[in-house]
C-alpha cells in the first residue's frame, strides 16, 4: 500500500492586526490538525500571522516585531506535526509577503510571493517587494511547492516550482469574495494542474474584513484538474485530505462541499461581512430603520441571520406621507422574526424644523429639501439610539440608489456599516425572493409594491429614476464593466436613459465618499475598487 502524507487545510477566519491572538489561534488549530485529525501538515491562509489585508499596519514598526515575535512562538510552539504559515517578512532590506513551512522547532523554509497584485482592492506594491526564487520542501518525503496567491494568477512561478521539483502545489490565500469568483480560481489551478501534471492544493482565508468578505472554498486537485476535495465556502473549519505516494502524487478523494447558487452564495456572503464587521469591532447589536420596503426587509433578515433576534433592533418611524400598509408589514416581518421593535413618528420634529426655517424658506416652494430633511430626522433618532444602547445603525441602501445618489447624507446613508451597498436592486428583489423560500417572513406586499421613498404623495422610485430593470444593466456596464455610453447603446439602450445615469453616477461621487463601509460582493464595488476624484473636469465619454 502507498505511503500516504496527510495535510489539514485550515480554513480559519482570524483579525487584522492581532498578532497575539491569530498566533494563539494558528497553534490550537494545529493542535486539533494533528491530534485529532493525525496530520503530517497543516496549511494556513496568506499573512495568517496579521490576517489580510493589514494596509497601511505594515507600515508600523511595531506591528513586525509582533510578528517576528509571533512567529518564533510558533517556531517553539508547533510539534509532532509541521506547518506553513503567512506572514510578512524583512529580509534583504525589504518587506515581503511570505510563506514559512515551520516543524519541531525549525523553520525549514520560507518563500517570498513572486507577484504583487496592485488593482481592485489590492495594493500589495505599496507594502512589499518581490521574491524571485522558488520554494520546494520534502513533506515525509513529498517534494512540495510551496506559492502564495497571486504567484497562480500569474505566468513563472507555478512553472518555475515545478521545474524546481516541486509534485504538489500548494497556495496559500487571501483572496476576497464576489460573484462567480470561485469558478474563475478553480479554472485557474486545473489549467495548471493540467499542464503541469501536478495535484494542486488551494486554501483560502474565511471571514469579513471591512468591506471584504473572504468565502474559504478551498479546494484539491488530481493531476488531471479533477476536484477531489472542496471545502464549504463561509465556513470556518479543518479539512484533511491524504496524499498517496507513490511513482507520482495522488490526492485521496474526499468530501466534496456542493457549489452554492449565486442567490445563496450572495447572501452567505452578507451575513458573514456583518457578523464579522459587528463582532470583531464589538457592537453590542444593531439597531435599523425599518420602512416597509424590500431593501430595509432583507436587511433586517441579514442582521437577524447574522446576529440572532436578540441583538436586533428595528425602528418604524412613519411620516404624514408613510403609507398603512408599510406600517403593518414592517410590524408583521418584525413580529415573526422575533426582533424587538418600535415605532417612533416624525411628524412632530419634522414640523419643528419647517417652523425653524419657516423665515428661510419663506417664497420658495417645496422641493426635495423637505424631503431629506424628514430622511434627516430619521437618521437622528437611529444614531440617538445607537449612541445610548450601543448598537451600530445598520444602513438599508442598496447599489442602485448609491450609484445614482439616490440617497440623503446625513440621512438614509447615516451609518456605521452598509449591509446591501454593493447589491443592485434587482438582485436585492431576487434575494429576498431566496430568503423568503427558506421561510416566508417578508409579506407578499412587500414584493409586489411598487418601490417609494414615501417622502412625498403617491411618490414611486420611478418618478425620479428609470426602472430597475433597466438602470442596473446600465449601471453594471457603466461601474463594473466601465464601457463608455456609446458602447451601452450600441448594446441597445435609449441614449438619453443613457446619458441621463452617467450624469447621476459621475455628480454623485461626493456622497459615495462619505457612506459608510459596505460588503462587496461584485468585481466593482464602490469604494475600495473605484476610486474617482470628486472634484474633475473631465467632461466624460463621448
Amino acid at each position: 500500500m502507498p505511503e500516504r502524507v496527510r495535510i489539514a487545510l485550515a480554513q480559519v477566519n482570524l483579525l487584522v492586526g492581532d498578532v497575539p491572538g491569530n498566533v494563539a489561534r494558528i497553534l490550537a488549530w494545529t493542535e486539533r490538525a494533528r491530534d485529532e485529525h493525525k496530520a503530517d501538515l497543516v496549511v494556513f491562509p496568506e499573512l495568517a500571522l496579521t490576517s489580510y489585508p493589514p494596509e497601511d499596519l505594515l507600515r508600523r514598526a511595531g506591528l513586525l516585531r509582533r510578528v517576528e515575535q509571533g512567529l518564533e512562538t510558533l517556531r517553539e510552539g508547533i510539534r509532532g506535526i509541521e506547518a506553513i504559515v503567512g506572514h510578512p517578512h524583512r529580509a534583504q532590506g525589504g518587506l515581503y509577503n511570505a510563506a514559512s513551512l515551520l516543524g519541531n522547532g525549525e523553520i525549514r523554509a520560507t518563500y517570498l510571493k513572486h507577484h504583487l497584485p496592485n488593482y481592485g482592492v489590492f495594493d500589495e506594491k505599496r507594502y512589499f517587494a518581490s521574491g524571485t526564487a522558488p520554494c520546494v520542501v520534502p513533506v515525509r518525503g513529498l517534494p512540495v511547492g510551496l506559492t502564495v496567491c497571486e504567484d497562480m494568477w500569474a505566468p513563472g512561478p507555478v512553472e518555475q516550482t515545478v521545474k524546481a521539483g516541486a509534485r504538489l502545489l500548494i497556495n496559500i490565500n487571501g483572496s476576497p469574495y464576489h460573484m462567480n469568483k470561485g469558478r474563475e480560481r478553480l479554472e485557474i489551478v486545473v489549467r495548471h494542474a493540467r499542464t503541469n501534471r501536478v495535484p494542486f492544493v488551494y486554501l483560502n482565508l474565511v471571514g469579513g474584513q471591512d468591506e471584504l468578505v473572504f468565502d474559504g472554498e478551498s479546494f484539491v486537485t488530481d493531476a488531471a484538474g479533477g476536484v477531489v476535495m472542496r471545502a464549504p465556502a463561509f465556513v470556518e473549519g479543518l479539512y484533511p485530505l491524504d496524499i498517496e505516494v507513490g511513482g507520482e502524487a495522488r490526492p485521496v478523494p474526499g468530501a466534496i462541499a456542493p457549489e452554492l447558487s449565486d442567490e445563496e452564495s450572495v447572501y452567505a456572503a452578507l451575513v458573514l461581512g456583518v457578523r464579522d464587521y459587528v463582532e470583531k469591532n464589538r457592537f453590542a447589536g444593531v439597531v435599523l430603520g425599518l420602512s416597509g420596503g424590500v431593501d430595509s426587509a432583507l436587511t433586517l433578515c441579514i442582521a437577524v441571520d447574522a446576529l440572532g433576534p436578540e441583538r436586533v433592533e428595528a425602528v418604524m418611524m412613519p411620516s404624514r406621507y408613510t403609507a398603512s400598509m408599510s406600517l403593518e408589514d414592517a410590524r408583521a416581518q418584525a413580529e415573526i422574526l422575533g426582533v424587538a421593535h418600535r415605532t417612533i413618528p416624525i411628524e412632530p420634529m419634522f414640523q419643528a424644523f419647517i417652523a425653524s426655517l419657516a423665515e428661510e424658506f419663506r417664497g420658495m416652494p417645496p422641493d426635495t429639501t423637505e424631503e431629506n430633511i424628514q430622511a434627516r430626522v430619521r437618521g437622528v433618532l437611529l444614531m440617538a439610539i445607537s449612541n445610548k444602547t450601543g448598537k451600530m445603525v445598520l444602513t438599508t441602501g442598496n447599489k442602485s440608489e448609491m450609484a445614482v445618489g439616490y440617497a440623503t447624507l446625513y440621512g438614509d446613508m447615516a451609518g456605521g456599516f452598509a449591509a446591501i451597498k454593493d447589491v443592485p436592486k434587482t438582485l436585492v428583489y431576487r434575494l429576498a425572493a431566496w430568503r423568503n423560500r427558506r421561510r416566508a417572513v417578508i409579506p407578499q406586499r412587500v414584493f409586489d409594491r411598487p418601490p417609494s421613498a414615501e417622502l412625498r404623495p403617491d411618490q414611486k422610485d420611478t418618478d425620479s429614476l428609470p426602472p430597475y430593470a433597466v438602470l442596473d444593466p446600465i449601471l453594471e456596464r457603466y461601474v463594473e464593466r466601465e464601457e463608455s455610453p456609446e458602447e451601452i447603446v450600441a448594446a441597445g439602450f435609449e441614449a438619453e436613459t443613457v446619458q441621463r445615469v452617467v450624469r447621476m453616477v459621475d455628480r454623485n461621487e461626493y456622497k459615495r465618499r462619505q457612506a459608510p463601509p459596505g460588503v462587496r460582493i461584485t468585481p466593482r464595488a464602490f469604494g475600495r475598487d473605484r476610486r474617482y476624484p470628486i472634484t474633475s473636469g473631465y467632461p466624460g465619454d463621448r
